[in-house]
Order: C-alpha cells, then sequence, then structure tokens
C-alpha cells in the first residue's frame, strides 16, 4: 500500500506539472519542414498518420537529394503528387501530380513563366501536420493541402482570370517512368484514371478518381506530345498522358480538387473517395486531420529545458509516423505481392516497411506509441511472404513489390519483437515457420552461411555485413522457437547466430572477409571497402554490428576495458572515409549517426559498466546532429527510424536488441515525459520520466529511482514501462562512475547459459608483397584476371565492379575482366618499387562503366609527380560506354626512392567526385612494343 501511494504521488506530480505547458500544441508547430534540407529527404506535404495518402509539393531538384520529391534548397514548385517515400535513400512514388495555372495552357513543366511550374518562396510556405500551404508566384494562386487516409484535397485560390487552369500529368513521377496511365474525363466535375510505372522494385499501379467543386468549362488531352480534341479528349491511353481542365475565376475564388487513391482499381478509388471526404468542406477535412495528430502527440507529452529541444522531439515524433502506411481500401481490399487484389483479409493492410532501417529503434517505437497498428503490420508482412512465393519474409516491400533493397531478413526481428512483447493477432507458428523458411533459403549468400559459417567474400558483395546481420536475425529466430517449444531449432540458430565470430580477425581487431578456403580477404582497410565487404559502411562501423550478443562481443575485444577503449577509439578515430557516397554522415569519427549501423552504439557502454561514458555520448549526439529545422536530420530519415532513435534517447532509454525485451537507460534531454500507453493493449497507464536537475550541462545520471526504490542498474524492461510507473533520474554535470557499473546491475546476457563458442578462425598475418616485373595489376578486383594480378598493398580508394560486356579493340588493351572493375578515390596513388637503373613504359588502363556521357568524371594523372594527363574524360576519349581506354607513357624513370608513383585524382569541377582506374602496367622499357 505504501508502494501504491509513493506511486500515485509521483504521478499525480508529474501530471499537474504538465498542465502548465498545455498551451503548446504541436501539431501547429511546422514540424513537416524539418529533414526538408540536406540529406534529410523528408516532404513537407500533408499526410495523416501513416496514411496511403501523400499529398505533397514536388520540386525540380534531381538525383538523390530529390527522392522525396521536394528539396528545400529549391525555389520552385512543380505541382502537388499524391504519393511519397519518408526519407528513403532511393526515390520513387510520385504519382498523380496536379497543379493549378492561369493563362496558356501549357502540359511541360518547364521552368517558370516556360511550363506549369511556379516559383515559390519558403516565406508564404506553411507545413503543419495534416496541412501544407504555399502562395505560387506565377499563377498567384494560394495552394492548400490537407489529407484523409486514402485522399488528398486540395483549396486552390484563384486570383480573376479568364483562363484558370488544373494541370494533371501522368508522365511525372519521383526516380520512376510512366509505362502506361489513362485518364477519362466521366463529366464535368470527374476525372478518373490509372498511372502504371516501372521503378524502385517493379511495375506498380495507382488508381484514382478525383472530383472538382467547380464544373469544367473545357477539358483537354495530350498524349505523345499530341493535343486531342472532341471526343478524343474525352478518354486517353497511353504512356505519355496529360490532361488539364479550364474555368473562368473571379478573384479570390476558391477551387477544391479532392483526389481519392487506391492500389486495387479506379472504383476502389471512388469508394476511398466517397467514405473519406462525402462532402466539400475543406476546413473540416483538415481540423481532422490536425486532430489525428494532435492525439498522437499526446501519447507523449514532454516538458524539456528548451523549446528547440521541445521541438525537436516532436518533429521526430512526427517524422516516426509517415511509415509504414495503410495499403488497402476503405472495404479492406488490397493489391498483394501477387499483384492480385484481396479481400476479406481482417487486418489493414501495410507496405513500405524499410526494414533494415526501422527493425532497430521505429517498429519497437510502435509497440509502445501505436500498438493498435502492431498486429496488422505483422498480419502485412505475413500475407507478404505467402502471396510473394518468394519464400522470404519481407525484405523491403513497396506498393506490392519487393525490392530487395538492402541486405539480412529483418521482418524477422520485427516479428519476433511483437509476439514477444504479447501481440498475438497472428499466428505464431506459421510466422515462425514463414521466418525459418526464410533463413533456410540459398541466397545473397546463405548457403555459404550455413555450410561455412559465413558469407564468402567476393567484390561488391558485402559478405562482412550480410553475415554478421544474418546472426542478428538467427539469434531472434532462436528467441521465437525457444518461446514455441522448437529446442532442436533453437539450438540450431542459437547456433548459427554465433556466426559473426568467423569475421573476427584478431590480429587487426575488426571482423573482415573470408574467402571460400578460409583465407582472410586482403587487402584489409578499416576506413575503406565501403559498399564492398561492408554495407554504406567501413569495418569500424560494423565493429559493434553484433548488437544480439553484447557479452560475446565484449569477450572478444579483451574484456571491459578492450572494450571500452575500442568504443572510445571508434568516436575519437579520424572521421576520413574512403569513399563519396552521402549516406556516411552525422559522423563523430568514425561513428555514423546518419546512417543506421552505428545507431546502438552509443549505448553499449552500459555492457561494460560504463554508463556515464553512453550518457556523455548520447548527448553529443542530440545535441550536435538533431534540431528543429529543415537541416534537424543528419541523414536520410529512412521511414523513421532516425527519428525513433532520437525518441527513445530524448525519453531516456534505447532497445539495443530488439526481441529481448531490454532498453538500455542513456541520459534524456526532456526534463519530464509522460507516456501515456494504450487503453486497450496497456490499460491506459502512465509512463512517467522525471530527470531533475536536467540541463545542457547536467548531462551525467547521480542516481535513479523505479516506482520509488533506488535503481542500480542502467536498464529497463519492456514490462516495467508497460506497468506504468516513474523513472526517476538525478542529473549533474559531473559522471558518477560507480552507477550501472557492478555486474549485476548490466544488462542481462541473451545467449543461453552455458552457451559454447566455437574456435575463432586464426589471425591473419598479411605482409607486404614486392610485385616483380613485369608488372601487371587489375586494381578493383582481389582475384587475378588472366596475367593482371589484384595488388595486397593497395590500401587505399573503394572498388566497384559492373558485369557489362567491353569492347577492347583498343590497342594493347588488357582482358575484358580488368575493366569490369575499378578503383575509385578522391585522390589515389599507387606505388611500385623498380630497380633504379631501368627505363620504364607505363600503360594506364581505364574504361568507364558507370557515368554515362561525356564531362561526369574528369581527372589528373600523375606520374612521379609529374602530370601526363590533365582533365582527362575517360568517356569522352572512349566515345562511350564499356570500352577500353589504354594510355602508354614511355622513357619513365624511378623517382629518388626507387618508386613509380601512379597518382589518380579528380578534377575539382568534376560532377562525379571520384577518379578511377581500371588496370596498370609497368614493362621495361622495350618489353611492350
Amino acid at each position: 500500500m505504501k508502494t501504491y501511494r509513493i506511486l500515485a504521488a509521483l504521478v499525480g506530480s508529474a501530471l499537474a506539472s504538465l498542465t502548465a505547458s498545455a498551451q503548446f500544441d504541436p501539431a501547429q508547430m511546422p514540424l513537416p519542414m524539418v529533414g526538408t534540407a540536406d540529406h534529410g529527404h523528408a516532404y513537407p506535404g500533408a499526410i495523416v498518420p501513416f496514411g496511403m495518402v501523400q499529398l505533397s509539393p514536388d520540386t525540380p531538384i534531381q538525383g538523390w537529394d530529390g527522392c522525396s520529391g521536394y528539396h528545400y534548397s529549391d525555389s520552385a514548385i512543380r505541382g502537388f503528387s499524391h504519393t511519397h517515400l519518408a526519407g528513403t535513400g532511393c526515390g520513387c512514388l510520385g504519382d498523380v501530380l496536379v497543379m493549378p495555372t492561369v493563362g496558356e495552357v501549357r502540359l511541360d513543366a518547364g521552368t517558370p513563366g516556360k511550363g506549369y511550374t511556379s516559383r515559390f518562396s519558403h516565406g508564404r510556405e506553411l507545413a503543419t501536420p495534416g496541412y501544407y500551404r504555399v502562395y505560387l508566384d506565377d499563377p498567384q494562386v494560394t495552394a492548400e493541402l490537407t489529407a484523409t487516409p486514402r485522399c488528398g484535397f486540395h483549396r486552390y485560390t484563384f486570383p480573376a482570370a479568364e483562363d484558370a487552369h488544373i494541370i494533371l500529368d501522368l508522365v511525372h513521377g519521383v526516380g520512376n517512368k510512366t509505362a502506361e496511365a489513362t485518364i477519362e474525363f466521366e463529366n464535368d466535375t470527374t476525372i478518373s484514371g490509372s498511372r502504371i510505372s516501372d521503378g524502385w522494385g517493379g511495375q506498380r499501379a495507382v488508381y484514382f478518381v478525383m472530383q472538382c467543386s467547380k464544373p469544367f468549362a473545357a477539358f483537354g488531352l495530350e498524349q505523345g506530345k499530341k493535343r486531342l480534341a472532341g471526343a478524343e479528349a474525352r478518354k486517353g491511353k497511353g504512356r505519355d498522358l496529360k490532361g488539364y481542365v479550364s474555368f473562368k475565376t473571379t478573384a479570390g475564388e476558391v477551387v477544391l480538387l479532392k483526389v481519392g487513391i487506391s492500389g486495387t482499381g479506379i472504383e476502389g478509388a471512388r469508394k476511398n473517395l466517397a467514405a473519406e471526404i462525402p462532402g466539400w468542406d475543406f476546413g473540416c477535412a483538415r481540423d481532422a486531420a490536425v486532430q489525428q495528430w494532435r492525439d498522437l502527440f499526446n501519447t507523449f507529452r514532454i516538458k524539456a529545458f528548451d523549446p528547440h529541444v521541445r521541438d525537436t522531439f516532436y518533429a521526430n515524433l512526427y517524422l516516426c509516423c509517415q511509415a509504414p502506411i495503410l495499403y488497402n481500401d476503405v472495404d479492406g481490399t488490397y493489391r498483394g505481392m501477387d499483384h492480385q487484389n484481396h479481400s476479406g483479409a481482417g487486418f489493414q493492410n501495410y507496405t513500405i516497411f524499410s526494414l533494415w532501417d526501422t527493425y532497430r529503434a521505429e517498429h519497437p517505437l510502435l509497440t509502445l506509441l501505436q500498438p493498435e497498428r502492431v498486429d496488422d503490420m505483422v498480419q502485412s508482412l505475413l500475407a507478404e511472404y505467402r502471396e510473394s512465393g518468394l519464400h522470404t519474409t519481407p525484405i523491403w516491400p513497396l506498393w506490392a513489390n519487393e525490392t530487395w533493397c538492402m541486405i539480412g531478413y529483418h521482418s524477422v526481428p520485427v516479428i519476433v519483437d511483437a509476439y514477444l512483447k504479447g501481440f498475438r493477432g497472428f499466428d505464431g507458428e506459421a510466422a515462425y515457420q514463414a521466418m525459418r523458411d526464410t533463413a533456410m533459403q540459398d541466397r545473397n549468400g546463405l548457403k555459404d552461411y550455413r555450410e561455412l559459417g559465413y558469407v564468402v567474400s567476393k567484390p561488391r558483395g558485402e559478405a562482412t555485413s550480410r553475415t554478421i546481420e544474418y546472426c542478428v536475425d538467427d539469434w531472434c529466430i532462436a528467441r521465437m522457437a525457444e518461446a514455441l517449444g522448437h529446442t532442436e531449432d533453437a539450438r540450431l540458430f542459437y547456433q548459427r547466430c554465433s556466426n559473426y565470430r568467423n569475421h573476427f580477425d584478431r590480429s587487426v581487431g575488426f571482423f573482415r572477409g573470408r574467402k571460400a578456403d578460409g583465407s582472410w580477404r586482403t587487402p584489409f582497410v578499416d576506413n575503406a571497402l565501403v559498399g564492398d565487404e561492408y554495407t554504406e559502411a567501413d569495418a569500424w562501423q560494423y565493429a559493434f554490428g553484433a548488437q544480439h550478443d553484447l557479452p560475446g562481443l565484449i569477450a572478444l575485444y579483451g574484456g571491459d576495458q578492450g572494450f571500452i577503449k575500442k568504443l572510445d577509439a571508434l568516436f575519437e578515430a579520424d572521421s576520413t572515409i574512403q569513399t563519396d557516397i552521402p549516406d556516411i554522415s552525422g559522423l563523430i569519427g568514425q561513428y555514423s549517426q546518419g546512417d543506421e549501423q552505428c545507431h546502438h552504439v552509443a549505448y553499449l557502454y552500459n555492457y561494460a559498466g560504463a554508463p556515464y561514458k553512453t550518457q556523455q555520448r548520447v548527448r553529443q549526439v542530440m545535441a550536435t546532429l538533431y534540431d528543429d529545422t529543415p537541416w534537424g536530420q543528419c541523414g536520410n530519415v529512412d521511414c523513421g527510424q532516425m527519428a525513433a532513435w532520437y525518441v527513445f534517447s530524448a525519453l531516456g532509454f534505447y532497445p539495443v536488441t530488439p526481441a529481448s525485451g531490454i532498453y538500455i537507460i542513456g541520459s534524456p534531454v526532456v526534463k519530464e515525459a509522460v507516456v501515456c500507453l494504450d487503453a486497450k493493449k496497456y490499460g491506459g497507464r502512465k509512463f512517467i520520466v522525471q530527470a531533475e536537475n536536467n540541463s545542457a550541462k547536467n548531462i551525467y545520471i547521480q542516481s535513479a529511482w523505479l516506482s520509488g526504490k533506488p535503481l542500480a542498474r542502467a536498464w529497463l524492461t519492456h514490462s516495467e514501462i508497460t506497468a506504468g510507473g516513474v523513472l526517476r533520474l538525478v542529473m549533474g554535470p559531473k559522471p558518477n562512475r560507480e552507477w550501472g557499473r557492478a555486474q549485476e546491475a548490466r544488462p542481462p546476457a541473451t545467449m543461453p547459459e552455458g552457451f559454447q563458442y566455437r574456435e575463432l578462425p586464426p589471425p591473419s598475418d598479411d605482409k607486404p608483397v614486392v610485385l616483380a616485373l613485369p608488372i601487371r595489376v587489375v586494381c578493383g578486383a582481389d582475384h587475378p584476371v588472366e596475367s593482371f594480378v589484384p595488388d595486397p598493398n593497395l590500401l587505399f580508394g573503394g572498388v566497384n565492379h559492373k558485369e557489362v560486356a567491353i569492347d577492347t579493340s583498343a590497342a594493347h588493351a588488357a582482358p575484358a575482366g580488368v575493366y569490369q572493375t575499378e578503383r575509385y578515390a578522391k585522390d589515389l596513388s599507387c606505388t611500385y618499387p623498380v630497380p633504379k637503373s631501368g627505363r620504364y613504359l607505363v600503360r594506364l588502363h581505364f574504361a568507364e562503366i558507370f557515368d554515362n556521357e561525356a564531362g561526369k568524371r574528369r581527372e589528373n594523372v600523375l606520374i612521379n609527380g609529374q602530370p601526363v594527363l590533365q582533365d582527362f574524360d575517360i568517356y569522352a576519349a572512349a566515345g562511350g560506354l564499356n570500352k577500353a581506354v589504354v594510355k602508354e607513357f614511355a622513357g619513365i624513370t624511378p623517382d629518388a626512392h626507387g618508386d613509380i608513383v601512379i597518382r589518380v585524382k579528380t578534377v575539382p569541377e568534376s560532377p562525379d567526385k571520384n577518379a578511377k582506374l581500371c588496370g596498370l602496367e609497368i614493362l621495361a622499357a622495350d618489353a611492350g612494343r
């Protein structure tokens, strides 16, 4: 009874203190603008939580930073399309674009004044959750947008105009091309149609019905650049299809447009529109969308010591709730992975699962934030398994397609985490069998992984990353097998999940690639092999990838002190990485917050008895790499994972090992937070975090209590959070090195008691290799190509490979395999010792196999410091792609050290910032003739 009274008093006190900030309404804040600049890839438009429609402006920017359709650096808008991806690293969607215009009918986007694209300024742009508004300078139209789950609602305020229009462009897409489109003007207020596109993951269909509040005075179609008239203009079909409607407007006249979409067919879109926007009250629809966000934000009610921290928290909470998205009609019908329509499913179907990212924190967060959706999301994953016929649970599903993006089979942690947290709205045994089937396939290195205990290293194969991530997933399968009583399977998968050790080289202290014969792949460079041995990372970022077995990882690094030393080295290392891919961002040393491999790493100090170091690092990340501006995400939002990390970390705890039910305590940036748990799932209980004396300087936990009792351990369980209670932390400016240090205060072991690890592989014995004349080197491979051999001393630069036919008709061309590979860097040098007395012929081999036009890659080439090729354009020199270019330089003498040094470096103005070299030869002066 005493404990209950203490708890009740603590809860009452926290709730009362939060009332003072009740006037703050995050639903009225410009949260959607956060992450729209730099590499955040967020979009600012209107969406309801997890809605199928993302009605947002598209700007002209192309390429990687245009993945969401919008970029803050742009000053023009092409139009408003109804589907967008939330912060991904690959572009797609952008379906059904509409744009209000005035004047001549222009159906090409063009540029402002020469097409339907319009200028705009951020000063006349507003984005709040569920609502977007912008003034379009060229047509002088104010555009307002809101959304329901499956419909978009537009409100356009026109000037006085004899020739006002709404353009419908079905050619437009983000990162995809139209395969076929249809438009039908059903009557003078209704248009229906479809857009089938070829893009990321394969062919995808979206169907629409749109209704206009103002009857069309005229309408028309353009098909294949040809304007259609009369009866021809009422209905069209083709790849290059656009339409328009026209009417006269008075000054300030409002024209409303409502659009329903569907993945099943036009009639599905019609049903969605009729059900979700039956009338014409834009304000009512907007208010309903805003209220959905307000209800969601009320789940986490916080006080912070800085209003910018508060706003950053809610911006990230907003970004957590844009994916996965609903992917069905109001009657439950959805388009399955078999590209057939399925009705009567009994669950809400979802798509857009960026699982490589979101298994880490986004999905664990949803078990607390939106538990009513969790069973449906798992049901969706299992339906995709059944309907695809691919014998895999989903990898990265997108609108009834499997994109096969990224590695692992990370739907497994999502499913297992849900099951072990008590979600039972799906068949656990069927889920287990689907996961087991996935793990027993041969694709993507799994055959090697099962038979050898590791994925065999091959150029561009990302083998080391694959093995480590398969281990994480297999640990989850073992946990599920254990829970269901599959004892032998549990033993099998626990053994498999220790396979990460087969990549650990004790001589270098990193996980690295191994060949089929068990030998180590050479050369090894700890800050290279990005996209080659490691997925969007180097060896540093995968040094702590075995997030499922932290005690085992600590042992590999020599115990607590060795582990802490390795973690410190990660954060303190030089940030140079031998690649120019933008995914690796948000660097603190070699720690990368901007990509997901490191998201759990700052919390690992707790496992070695040094929680104060975790507290320092997580606060550093939050303070320096997140804020409440358009630049407030240090990398791609990645369907909420980047944001979920912040939400958890701001609250003060994080799920390092999904499916373990354990949250590691960090250092909250909130002063108080009330987590209002779901009434149906968790009885409406509240979990409260109080951080006394918290400030930007008081980042260290001095002491802790859980529901009135002293807390000596630096972790919580899921059941402790969902039972409700108060986590009280006293903060200070200096670390308490004793709190959480004791062995019994550390997170529990995750491997079975008495588990026996297999022996580690023999350590490497990498020694410098001196190549003898004649020297023939294939620069981008680690296997010979006829007489060309890899150089194990080439430690700098990335490598790339493409299986294409090569034209080797150039004189003295190397075998085609040499040109199918490349070594690249901004500045790359190759050094070869030769007899000082000789004179040599140097022959360099190039082929452009990636950049598909002249001027994209330009480089300078030097031999022993002397320029031999300046502003060299491989594509231009070859006259196209996939053609060998051979450059010879005679009479070369060694430098003072007896070396021939070949250096390639990018020209500063080159669009591609990497210079490249495919192969080289150094021959005695008369040997090459």
